[in-house]
């Protein structure tokens, strides 16, 4: 190929159907991080071209996520920069008032929603009603597919290498990118493992139209957490992260410590009891984790393979 070519290859993928989906300069994208996706990150990213997202759930009221949306606005260059907001549909008995926090999305008039875990059916139709571009997280090939008939702007594909929650699949994402980009008609994003430019071109390459960051913007300066735990990650490797809640087929990749190790032992000794191991996996604990103490082995908290780069 020619430099020509290969000039005009570079400026066409960034100026893709992500990016005027939504408004970014940059195909990459800070998606929703528990107690870590506050306003001052998801301005950063929003300003510097990106997409920043605020984690709704980490906010622990609907009102508490009005603020904070309204703060992120305050700290936008300007007011046609976009930002967008994590709804993660979670897995628990008692669910939070979903209702009550996109009601609050809705009013603020919030451009841009991430969606992920259980059933979107019933979201996506309520936020497309009102205009918003839809974000929809996806572990298998089956759940994009479904997402997309459902309605959903663009799919988040999430290879095995993320942080969180990577489903009970056991894919990676050089396997999910192109069997997405065979698959769907609509864009996808690659999520999971991602922290550079090398894989963003690759990624690109693969039928990816942009790339979604988490673990990477949790060690930026911006990112509102304990330095201790910026540091614990940047001090990591690929070796840095272990599976817990693998018994209750809700697996989720967190940094390797003493709490995870106990967790994992009495996962074997009881599988699938969650009352035996919930007094680790307590919210709270990992909250004072990032914004107090910075302790790293007191909590499980999630974070991604991708801290080896």
């Amino acid at each position: 190929f020619d430099s020509g070519f290969k000039f005009k290859r570079a400026v066409m993928a960034f100026n893709n159907r992500v990016t005027k989906l939504l408004g970014i300069k940059y195909p990459v994208i800070c998606g929703g991080m528990h107690y870590v996706g506050y306003a001052e990150l998801a301005a950063a990213v929003s300003n510097a071209g990106g997409l920043g997202i605020i984690t709704g759930l980490t906010q622990p009221t609907p009102e508490n996520l009005r603020k904070e949306i309204r703060k992120c606005r305050q700290l936008l260059k300007s007011a046609s920069t976009p930002i967008g907001v994590n709804l993660t549909l979670l897995p628990v008995g008692k669910p939070p008032n979903y209702d009550a926090y996109a009601k609050v999305m809705i009013e603020e008039k919030v451009p841009i929603v991430e969606t992920a875990g259980r059933n979107p059916a019933k979201w996506i139709e309520l936020f497309k009603l009102h205009g918003m571009v839809v974000i929809h997280k996806c572990v298998a090939i089956r759940h994009a597919l479904t997402a997309q008939r459902l309605g959903a702007d663009i799919i988040s594909i999430d290879g095995f290498e993320c942080g969180g929650h990577p489903g009970e699949e056991v894919v990676g994402n050089w396997v999910l990118l192109p069997a997405a980009s065979a698959k769907l008609q609509i864009p996808f994003i690659a999520s999971g493992g991602c922290a550079n430019g090398q894989q963003l071109a690759a990624a690109l390459a693969l039928g990816a139209e942009g790339m979604n960051m988490g673990t990477r913007f949790m060690a930026t300066v911006e990112a509102p957490i304990h330095r201790k735990i910026k540091q614990a990650l940047v001090d990591g490797d690929e070796r840095s992260t272990t599976h817990i809640l693998q018994s209750l087929r809700n697996t989720e990749r967190v940094y390797k410590n003493k709490t995870s190790d106990i967790i994992q032992k009495i996962e074997k000794e009881k599988p699938g009891d969650i009352g035996a191991i919930y007094q680790y996996l307590r919210g709270e604990n990992y909250r004072k984790s990032f914004q107090e103490t910075g302790d790293t082995e007191s909590s499980v908290w999630s974070c991604g393979q991708s801290m080896a780069l």
